[in-house]
């Protein structure tokens, strides 16, 4: 687990350029920003001829005595070929080096997964991306070719930004280092006001959009090619598809095995590590599966929760219960007001771009505190949007009727349901009904509708809509059920631009390594093949997999609902510090181009009194008027603590 920077120059070739030395302290300077990614060993490295410069953080997990990257690696008739920078790990590392090993006769100094990805590239190109079990964002230089390969994971567990611009294209893991680079890159750095609108309906900024013009993200599931003085060439590799396969009665048993089996031994590849791996545990039934698979091999399994100073806001409770039942030891940190408003400006610089999600904030404590126990925690991400665990998945059900209807006459139910007052029963099911799914659901995140949002954002557009990042991914999955399609959904949007955006910057920024066992390849083609019966039903999410799980969990979460970390921002922000700080923010805020500031305040005074509940609208606004004020108007510089971790655990 590191961060990675590099930068390939728009012209190469011949003598290195005056300005060689100047690009190469840059680097170094930028890649310090996100020293939080890799305390344990920085690095530089510059091609001689002036093409490529890598930068380099690394937290050492395997093989900690060696595989120090920079990494170069190559054939034995030209053994400096390559040089690879590696943000992740690749799980099945010791079998790819076996079997490279085997057929090809490859031959490796380290005993470490980053020697696997160049060795596995030499040999089966650009194929290799599809070989690797595990999360990862590299960049790999072939100095025979002139290329810079770069790739992410098939989910986007790890991040990689772009920018192209005058002076050559640089990625890096986290967008801080790429604006310190904007000079010499010569990218636009001008904010992109449909991605502010777009985050304001979503929560999230969708990938591959950054709120800078200039940086993209490469997305998950792709890699991407890129030579001096040419754009980045990319490519999708990865497409999932959910593609049904009914249970008889004959083989439903042997389909809970075949879930038990995969999960049992992702978890065990994920284990793997030359350090000690802790588990989260909250209340419900996917981090608890995780750690009670976990404790099987480490027996002395630390694992850790958080909750909040407020009485009907804590999961610590059932997750010591759990603890209890699986036999590990449990430690839980307790959060405050003061210190959850406190964290906000460090918060929100590690994160890079404004993320909507409140829970983000305990899992900054909860990361901050297992780090002092503990180098790799196991986390549950990724099961809801693998086995259909969100509650929305049902709406279909509940639905159904409507789609014997003729679409004129749905239509017209959804006229008449507006003139209806807000709250009447039947006014939401009579709207909701008069949609297509495409129009209802984009994803697990609605802060705004179309109307407010035209009172909230000065600039608002009707034209830049949530179906400029839904209807492409629709697109693709016109003959799947509607469940799937909401996965589908949930897969390129809430996953990957909320859920393991706020897993990997808040775990990182306290140099902490979260792996997801659920989001495995392996895992991925058990669930994607279970029908809609086998996820939702009527009283129930994830049917298929509690029903695996039944000998692995504590029955007292074995049908619990998803809670994950609760947090109380719609009571605190009607009293105390954190009103006090998001009166503070409006009125100081540069964002008024942007931002109907009176629209904000009105909301505010609504929420205070009770008359609305404005919690997550506000929090969506407050978040991007601080985002803006540390990295637009730098009016907000974070202190960015440094806490001294232990180096070994």
């Amino acid at each position: 687990m590191c961060g990675l920077l590099a930068f390939v120059a728009a012209a190469a070739g011949g003598e290195p350029s005056r300005n060689a030395h100047a690009t190469a302290a840059a680097i170094a300077d930028a890649s310090h920003l996100m020293r939080h990614r890799g305390p344990d060993e920085p690095g530089t490295w510059a091609d001689p001829a002036g093409a490529v410069v890598f930068g380099f953080n690394r937290l050492s997990i395997i093989d900690i005595a060696h595989s120090h990257q920079p990494l170069r690696w190559g054939p034995p008739d030209s053994p400096e070929r390559y040089e690879l920078v590696f943000n992740g790990e690749i799980y099945n590392y010791l079998e790819l080096r076996a079997e490279l090993a085997g057929q090809h006769g490859a031959v490796f100094a380290t005993d470490g997964d980053g020697e696997a990805i160049v060795a596995a590239y030499h040999y089966w190109g650009a194929e290799a991306v599809t070989r690797l079990r595990g999360m990862f964002a590299f960049a790999l230089w072939d100095s025979v070719t002139g290329e810079l390969f770069c790739a992410r994971d098939p989910f986007g567990i790890k991040p990689l930004f772009v920018a192209t611009g005058t002076g050559g294209t640089a990625v890096a893991s986290e967008k801080k280092c790429l604006l310190a680079l904007a000079d010499i890159v010569g990218f636009d750095t001008d904010i992109d006001d449909r991605a502010v609108q777009h985050y304001t309906v979503l929560q999230y900024v969708p990938e591959p959009e950054t709120l800078h013009r200039g940086v993209r993200r490469l997305e998950s599931g792709c890699y991407a090619r890129i030579r001096p003085g040419q754009p980045p060439q990319t490519t999708r590799y990865f497409v999932p598809r959910f593609d049904a396969v009914p249970f008889t009665r004959e083989t439903e048993q042997a389909r809970y095995d075949e879930i038990t089996a995969v999960l049992e031994d992702s978890v065990a590849k994920h284990m793997r590590a030359d350090v000690t791996v802790g588990s989260f545990l909250s209340g419900g039934i996917d981090s608890t599966a995780i750690a009670a698979l976990a404790i099987r091999h480490n027996p002395r399994l630390i694992t850790f929760t958080t909750g909040f100073e407020r009485e009907g806001f804590s999961e610590i409770d059932v997750a010591v219960a759990s603890a209890e039942a699986i036999g590990a030891r449990h430690i839980a940190k307790v959060v405050g007001a003061e210190e959850f408003v406190a964290a906000l400006p460090e918060i929100v610089w590690y994160l890079d771009e404004p993320v909507a999600d409140p829970a983000l904030v305990p899992l900054f404590f909860v990361a901050r505190e297992a780090r002092k126990h503990v180098k790799v925690v196991l986390s549950g991400e990724g099961a809801d949007e693998l086995f259909g665990g969100y509650t929305i998945y049902r709406e279909p059900l509940s639905l159904k009727p409507f789609d014997y209807l003729p679409e004129r006459l749905r239509r017209s139910m959804g006229t008449l349901s507006k003139p209806l007052p807000e709250g009447m029963r039947g006014k939401s099911l009579l709207h909701r009904g008069s949609l297509t799914l495409e129009q209802r659901y984009y994803g697990n995140a609605r802060s705004f509708t179309d109307a407010q949002l035209r009172n909230v954002l000065s600039g608002f557009r009707p034209e830049w809509t949530h179906t400029d990042v839904t209807a492409p991914i629709y697109a693709e999955s016109t003959d799947w059920d509607p469940v799937a399609r909401m996965q589908h959904i949930d897969l390129f949007t809430w996953l990957r631009g909320d859920i393991l955006v706020k897993a990997d910057k808040m775990t990182m920024a306290n140099s902490l390594e979260l792996r997801v066992p659920f989001l495995d390849p392996e895992v991925f083609a058990v669930a994607s093949r279970l029908p809609v019966n086998a996820k939702i039903t009527r009283t129930t999410t994830k049917y298929a997999l509690r029903r695996a799980l039944e000998p692995i969990v504590p029955a007292h979460v074995l049908n619990r609902p998803k809670l994950g970390f609760p947090v109380p921002i719609r009571h605190w922000l009607r009293a105390g510090p954190l009103l006090e700080w998001a009166h503070e923010m409006v009125n100081a805020s540069a964002t008024d181009h942007l931002v109907d500031a009176s629209a904000v305040r009105r909301m505010l005074e609504e929420h205070r009194c009770g008359t609305a509940d404005h919690s997550r609208r506000l929090w969506t606004v407050l978040i991007f008027m601080l985002w803006y004020a540390i990295f637009v108007e730098h009016s907000v510089v974070p202190q960015i603590s440094e806490p001294q971790y232990p180096v070994e655990l």
